[in-house]
């Protein structure tokens, strides 16, 4: 792209974005394709992972576990994080308000923009937790907003981890979403 000047580039919006067939992303106006159906691990830990954080929300009627659901930044930023946990949204066609967390399960296609746009992007926006989870390595890299910017506060490869300052008590438990795996 470095012989494409930017200026070159189209610059897409929300209006554009919702009339598009197949799986989109867009960021600053800018168009990513997003990669072909996940591999069978990545939709297996995907939905272990809904499962483990979804359960201990019984008793939480305000918060919600999403997955693949398109999250609004602005008019020219549209994302679709694999997890998120919402509170204070009931309905809607895309995620109106920052998640209390979020999951993105990292391939090798999409490495570089969960591991540095989107996670600039969420760490702008004031997610406080944001979890990279890496498939082949059975291991997620938990970041915790502190100060306006993400801190890495642990590499976890089994055990429980809780999730403090958020409106509901959550938690994944790392053994039950990777035991099967190992």
């Amino acid at each position: 792209m470095s012989a494409v000047k930017k200026e070159y580039l189209p610059e897409y919006t929300y209006n554009d974005y919702i009339n598009w067939e197949g799986d989109w992303e867009l960021i600053n106006g800018i168009a990513y394709a997003m990669a072909p159906s996940p591999i069978l691990t990545h939709q297996a830990i995907s939905s272990l992972l809904i499962q483990s954080l979804g359960g201990n929300l019984k008793e939480c009627k305000n918060c919600m576990v999403v997955s693949e659901m398109d999250y609004k930044l602005s008019n020219d930023t549209i994302l679709r994080p694999d997890i998120a946990l919402i509170c204070g949204q009931k309905e809607g066609k895309y995620i109106k308000k920052s998640p209390e967390l979020i999951i993105e399960i990292v391939s090798q296609t999409s490495a570089k923009r969960d591991e540095e746009i989107k996670f600039d992007l969420y760490e702008s926006e004031k997610i406080k937790y944001y979890i990279l989870l890496y498939p082949q390595d059975l291991k997620a890299k938990i970041y915790e907003l502190q100060h306006n910017k993400y801190e890495k506060i642990v590499d976890i490869l089994d055990g429980s981890f809780e999730f403090k300052d958020i409106e509901c008590n959550a938690k994944i438990d790392f053994n039950f979403v990777f035991e099967r795996f190992r």
